[in-house]
């Protein structure tokens, strides 16, 4: 199970590629930019998430 630690992570990365895509679909003149900006929210959202779920999990193990 040491492999949940790290991929939190991943979603930092989609964050950021999507943060880049926002303003590159800005500077292009694209309508679909909010969209981008969504999904970086969201892997933002999922980043804590995730981070609050190991911790908890990781507490529930040491207590056992």
């Amino acid at each position: 199970m040491g492999y949940i630690k790290y991929t939190q992570y991943v979603y930092i990365i989609f964050a950021i590629y999507f943060i880049y895509d926002g303003f590159t679909k800005i500077n292009d003149g694209n309508d679909t930019a909010a969209l981008s900006f969504l999904i970086a929210g969201m892997a933002v959202f999922m980043f804590f998430f995730r981070r609050r779920f190991v911790k908890k999990f990781g507490d529930r193990n040491k207590k056992q």
